[in-house]
């Protein structure tokens, strides 16, 4: 797998607002993540965890406040530098673990690992061949986290990441988020627990 560092970019958010079924969900929400930075973004369930996450990712447009790169390719936009590890997996069923890796490293492009070293290093290379809804929610989960390792993109959005996984797992991918901030990436995990970074900030949606 490539260890070239990742270009200095920073990721600036300013007073960004959401509303959701027309209730306003956050306002003033305004933050920076750059180079080797990882933020830990907490609050209660509600409080506008996975929205935020869906507006830096290009799903969900913001009510108010902008979302802007600096550095690196002026043209570039966020979703296409970033992977997004959504709270459900999003894999497809029916295919095998190393087709759904496949299929995610043809769409990312600027491949890093094949999907077999991707297995391997979540501890699945026996599941390459198997359809991933015969796979357990654990499981499923690291095919998931998977996908971050088949194509390189420097800012890893990661919505409840350690779910469904057991904690020699939890110790494995923050073994992968400590290598990610190495290379120069950057991490904004919403999380209901400690993710296992030393110096990641806290960024708390809510009382």
């Amino acid at each position: 797998m490539s260890q070239e560092t990742f270009p200095p970019t920073r990721l600036h958010a300013e007073n960004l607002a959401c509303r959701r079924g027309g209730r306003l969900i956050f306002e003033g929400l305004s933050f920076t993540l750059g180079q080797a930075e990882a933020i830990a973004l907490t609050g209660r369930n509600g409080a506008g965890k996975s929205s935020l996450i869906a507006m830096l990712c290009g799903r969900l447009r913001p009510d108010g406040g902008t979302i802007q790169l600096e550095g690196g390719d002026e043209d570039a936009q966020l979703a296409e530098i970033s992977h997004l590890v959504g709270h459900r997996d999003g894999l497809k069923t029916a295919l095998t673990s190393r087709e759904n890796l496949a299929f995610a490293q043809d769409v990312l492009g600027d491949p890093a690992a094949t999907p077999e070293e991707a297995l391997a290093v979540v501890g699945l290379p026996h599941a390459a061949e198997l359809p991933v809804g015969y796979l357990s929610a654990g499981q499923r989960r690291r095919v998931a986290l998977a996908r971050l390792l088949v194509s390189r993109r420097p800012y890893w959005l990661l919505d409840e990441p350690m779910s469904a996984l057991d904690s020699a797992s939890q110790l494995m991918l923050a073994g992968l988020m400590r290598d990610h901030l190495a290379q120069g990436g950057a991490i904004l995990a919403a999380t209901h627990g400690p993710l296992g970074l030393d110096g990641a900030r806290e960024l708390r949606i809510g009382p």
